[in-house]
């Protein structure tokens, strides 16, 4: 079924032009091509190190003015024009997508201290509904939260906080109803439904105290860093103020052990960290220190009993865990109990009564490795892929011999598995359902590498039906992401298949400045090794193409906010090696925005790509600024995607890119801006909404590439 998007998502079926969108309506008429609208060009010089530079399209940052949002409407306008061939198209492309997803479904409960706690989804809603039950045969539902009607009259609607008290009657949640990721906190009394006056603005991270009526949360400051830790009880008008973090580097949150014995409040920089904690059950009381905060080491702290197990990286980059007595956390009681690694990331843990499980990576794949606390006996979880993605969910109780985790690959859907850490045997609860038939035996993902410019082996992840190369090269869709050591994902979605049954092979290359290899992969991509991200990505596509696996002219590739900076510099540098580039939310001004310190995340991402006020850290960023290093020459066709309410990578810079690049580039081919009016960094928020996104992505791709008359393979 068709579900209207709300009015304030970008639409292409706009009325009531304005002035400048009119004008670029103008020529629609007839066969001539629709003109692009062309931003008012205001210079701005500002010098720093010597080196002057003009910004003609600075203003575009100031978001009260109206000629703003003329200008951006004016850019949608455009992008509709060119994109009305491929309306039905897109059409199409929405209505297989929804075709293969259960409208009406329900997530597999997870066990909480009696209760059984899930969301559902019905056919028509945007948003899934909350609720639990009691653990007991034929108990009824109560719904906890449905977004459905939170979201009325909105034109966005994001869940952040979702914790209940211990005694299990009150609910503290937060919401975002605009997309700027500023969430309002909220408690409800789960036993009468009212939601209580206790409300608080801009927090970020909550968790109750073990006394049913204790809330510890963290609120942003202007620039939304998480800076203050606060103690509110209920009824209560003010609250007192435990912690303020100074360094602007710094974050601070809170959060529950699962043994819920602790509360945490973690203060953390991309680099350092430092652990503080209270019982749970003193709310009062005095926060004690884990370790001090070390120059660029990290750490993280759960309990077990009388110590505390520590994953820290003070031997190695790749993390070793040690374990110490709660009374006494000094470094002479801390006992290894898994040493350092170079070739394994130790990435996470979780503690059970009677269970250790360690998260780590080795060749760039997660693993599951589970000890038997009594025993000491360890083993590894098995998975039957060679190329797939695992994470723990859904793991709230204690005492539990279960370990509850999520298995996918590019050809398998998402599998939700109970493992039994005494037995070894997993049981499959849920996969996640294909509608219309899903033969997985047609398709095939493998592992390939690269070899980057300085020797250095780049991983490849690939999927594609087995009859896609029958004709040789063929259309070939590249993903990355290369920042922050975030791992590049593997999983499955139904939404790829239209790509992959029009011929389409989709991959990811796991380039350096992700986590794939852990923190030295990270390192050899930030800050002066930034350049090793761009040129791994350009070795991916090169070796897909000496491969045979596809040509220039049929490479689509796509990356988003950080991954966004990743297009925009590997087109500077080959803009011939692609035919099609599709960016969204992209950070694509580096030097402008990191040299803004009221903007968000900017002060705590100086150890992520450097201070442009640092002359050395300038000249670096200067060579692959994406806004400052577009010239005169031809580019691939662009898809540039943002959102008005963005608070991550403000509008402006994708909004400032394009419109320069619109004056340099020599081509004729597309170069499209398309705003989300009423969403921030993720897009749209309601699930069909973000189903629209998605088809006019994949018809800007197929249309690029030749597929688009092709229709599905059968």
């Amino acid at each position: 079924m068709h579900v209207p998007a709300p009015a304030a998502v970008a639409s292409f079926c706009l009325l009531a032009l304005s002035p400048v969108m009119a004008a670029a309506q103008s020529n629609v008429a007839g066969s001539a091509a629709p003109t692009p609208p062309a931003a008012e060009r205001r210079p701005h010089v500002d010098t720093l190190h010597g080196d002057v530079r003009q910004d003609d399209w600075f203003w575009l940052r100031d978001k009260p003015d109206p000629r703003v949002r003329e200008y951006l409407e004016a850019e949608n306008a455009y992008a509709g024009q060119v994109l009305a061939p491929a309306r039905e198209l897109q059409a199409s492309l929405y209505d297989e997508m929804l075709a293969r997803i259960k409208q009406t479904d329900l997530s597999v409960p997870v066990r909480d201290r009696g209760w059984l706690y899930y969301s559902r989804t019905v056919e028509g809603k945007q948003y899934p509904i909350r609720a639990r039950r009691r653990n007991v045969p034929d108990a009824p539902e109560q719904v906890t939260l449905d977004l459905n009607a939170m979201a009325e009259g909105q034109s966005f609607m994001a869940l952040g906080a979702y914790t209940v008290s211990d005694d299990g009657n009150l609910l503290a949640y937060s919401t975002d109803s605009t997309g700027f990721r500023q969430y309002t906190l909220r408690v409800k009394d789960l036993r009468t439904g009212e939601v209580l006056p206790d409300v608080r603005e801009k927090v970020v991270s909550v968790t109750w105290a073990g006394d049913n009526r204790t809330l510890f949360y963290t609120v942003e400051d202007p620039a939304k860093r998480s800076y203050r830790l606060y103690r509110h009880v209920l009824g209560d008008a003010t609250d007192s103020l435990v912690y303020e973090e100074a360094d602007e580097r710094f974050g601070v949150y809170v959060s529950r052990g699962r043994s819920r014995r602790n509360v945490y409040m973690t203060i953390g920089s991309l680099t350092t960290s430092e652990v503080r904690w209270l019982s749970a059950t003193d709310p009062a009381g005095a926060w004690a220190t884990v370790a001090p905060r070390t120059p660029n080491v990290e750490y993280e702290v759960d309990d077990h009993g009388d110590r505390f197990f520590m994953r820290i990286n003070d031997t190695g980059r790749s993390f070793r865990l040690v374990s110490m007595p709660m009374r006494s956390t000094a470094p002479a009681s801390w006992k290894e109990e898994v040493a350092h690694r170079p070739d394994v990331m130790l990435e996470g843990m979780d503690l059970f009564a009677r269970h250790r499980v360690l998260y780590e990576r080795r060749d760039a794949l997660p693993r599951i490795v589970v000890t038997n606390m009594e025993s000491g006996a360890t083993h590894d979880v098995e998975f039957p892929e060679p190329v797939y993605g695992v994470f723990a969910s859904g793991n709230a109780e204690w005492d539990t011999p279960v370990l509850r985790y999520t298995y996918t690959s590019f050809v398998t859907p998402s599998s939700v598995y109970d493992y039994d850490m005494n037995t070894r045997r997993a049981t499959l609860l849920k996969q996640t359902e294909v509608l219309g038939g899903y033969d997985r035996s047609r398709y095939t993902s493998e592992r390939v590498y690269a070899t980057a410019k300085d020797g250095t082996r780049v991983p490849l992840s690939l999927v594609y039906r087995k009859d896609a190369r029958q004709g040789g090269p063929a259309p070939l869709l590249l993903n990355a992401y290369g920042s922050y050591g975030i791992p590049a994902s593997v999983g499955f979605s139904s939404n790829v298949l239209s790509l992959l049954d029009r011929g389409m092979i989709v991959a990811v290359a796991h380039i350096r400045g992700g986590g794939d290899y852990g923190k030295p992969w990270h390192d050899q991509g930030r800050m002066f090794n930034k350049m090793n991200t761009f040129t791994d990505f350009i070795a991916s596509a090169e070796a897909l193409v000496a491969q045979g696996y596809t040509r220039p002219d049929r490479l689509v590739i796509q990356g988003g906010s950080a991954g966004g900076l990743l297009m925009g510099a590997v087109t500077n540098l080959r803009p011939d090696l692609f035919k099609a580039v599709v960016s969204h939310v992209p950070f694509v001004d580096v030097i402008n925005t990191m040299l803004d310190e009221t903007l968000p995340l900017t002060v705590g991402e100086f150890e992520e790509w450097g201070n442009p006020k640092v002359e050395a850290e300038y000249r670096y960023i200067k060579q692959y600024d994406p806004y400052t290093n577009l010239r005169a020459t031809a580019y691939p066709a662009m898809l540039v995607k943002t959102s008005f309410n963005d608070s991550q990578v403000s509008y402006h810079e994708p909004a400032k890119y394009v419109a320069r690049l619109r004056t340099l580039k020599t081509d004729h081919h597309p170069l499209l801006l398309v705003t989300n009016m009423g969403a921030g960094h993720g897009g749209a928020s309601g699930r069909y909404d973000r189903l629209r996104e998605i088809a006019l992505d994949y018809a800007f791709m197929l249309t690029q590439t030749g597929l688009a008359a092709g229709g599905v393979v059968p």
